[in-house]
């Protein structure tokens, strides 16, 4: 079965890492029993289009709800239902975990090239998993300060340490959670996010 990569070319150019970035990017898991998730009640009418540009927009995803909400600045724009990572419950902490990242971060790419549809980059690791992951000697100085300088001029963090990376919010379907640590969605719904939203745009990642 063919595994394949949401890349960026201008972004990522470590093509040279391929088979490191099968493992740790978003892709079919074999084996396993990947959990379903259950319709959501909370998915809002969405007859009317939205209203671009969209001033301040946000994302905020609840893992345990399976959901992401899309806002404009404090006004709810839109819910979505979600899949996660295979290892869907614990927040991410290495490369080839399964586990979709907790915490802060921001999209630092659009790619409509992608192999799931449309995707937008998720700026993993940031900065408190660079501290996490020095400190477990999961990365060394460098790679931690690196990952931190990145972050503070919110640009692409290191995508290839042992911390693991290539974290997307892409399509292909939000029915189970079937991805290696990414935030899927049906394709209808990645295509007006991925409309809607900039580089730049805060992703909030909650339990």
């Amino acid at each position: 079965m063919q595994k394949s990569l949401d890349r960026d070319d201008k972004f990522l150019p470590q093509i040279i890492f391929v088979s490191l970035s099968l493992i740790v990017g978003c892709s079919f898991r074999t084996g396993g029993n990947p959990q379903h998730v259950s319709p959501m009640n909370t998915q809002s009418p969405q007859t009317a289009q939205l209203q671009l540009p969209i001033i301040k927009p946000r994302i905020v995803v609840y893992k345990q709800q399976r959901k992401l909400e899309f806002y404009s600045d404090q006004k709810l724009l839109r819910t979505y239902r979600v899949a996660l990572g295979f290892n869907p419950v614990p927040d991410k902490q290495r490369e080839g975990d399964g586990a979709t990242p907790e915490g802060d971060f921001y999209i630092f790419v659009k790619n409509n090239k992608s192999a799931y549809y449309l995707s937008l980059g998720i700026s993993y690791p940031n900065a408190e998993d660079a501290e996490r992951g020095f400190r477990d000697g999961l990365i060394n100085k460098k790679q931690r300060d690196d990952i931190l300088e990145a972050i503070k001029r919110k640009t692409t963090p290191p995508q290839y340490t042992q911390l693991g990376g290539l974290i997307y919010i892409h399509g292909n379907g939000a029915g189970k959670d079937w991805t290696w640590g990414c935030v899927a969605l049906e394709n209808a719904d990645i295509k007006e996010l991925y409309e809607a939203v900039s580089v730049g745009t805060p992703v909030k990642i909650l339990p």
